[in-house]
């Protein structure tokens, strides 16, 4: 606030000495004293609210903006929401067939193999394609009959 040097503070006291007298200069310093203390306690009161009320105002600045950006996101989020909306029922209506497909099964090339025994009954062939490809052969091979000849 005020910043004095030693010649003019020693200035001032001489001249409060000669115009206020040596009895009162006691009472009247402390006096003085307390309202400059009073003073520089206000200032610095007001001088921190002040820096606070800046910085809620920054704050709330930087409060608008990111809720400026959040709201940007919440647009872009719910076009992206909406762009796979459209595209999930362009996709359904693609994957819906528009009469349905029926195909002709011809059971003559899937008839299963023909059993080496002579005893065994052939299968009938199947009716179906699932059971054309679920052919399973009954019985494992066997293996073949070695012999060995007798060593002379």
């Amino acid at each position: 606030m005020f910043d004095f040097g030693f010649t003019e503070m020693l200035l001032i006291g001489i001249v409060a000495l000669v115009v206020i007298g040596p009895e009162r200069l006691p009472g009247v310093a402390r006096t003085t004293g307390k309202y400059v203390g009073r003073l520089k306690r206000f200032m610095t009161t007001v001088k921190a609210d002040v820096e606070q009320e800046l910085r809620a105002d920054e704050l709330r600045e930087i409060l608008s903006q990111q809720q400026k950006e959040l709201d940007s996101l919440k647009d872009t989020i719910s076009e992206a929401g909406k762009d796979i909306e459209r595209g999930a029922n362009v996709s359904e209506a693609i994957a819906e067939p528009a009469a349905p497909v029926t195909a002709a099964v011809d059971n003559s090339d899937t008839t299963p193999p023909v059993p080496e025994a002579a005893d065994a009954a052939p299968d009938p062939a199947p009716s179906t394609l699932a059971e054309a490809t679920d052919v399973t052969d009954p019985a494992p091979p066997k293996p073949a009959e070695t012999t060995s000849k007798p060593s002379s």
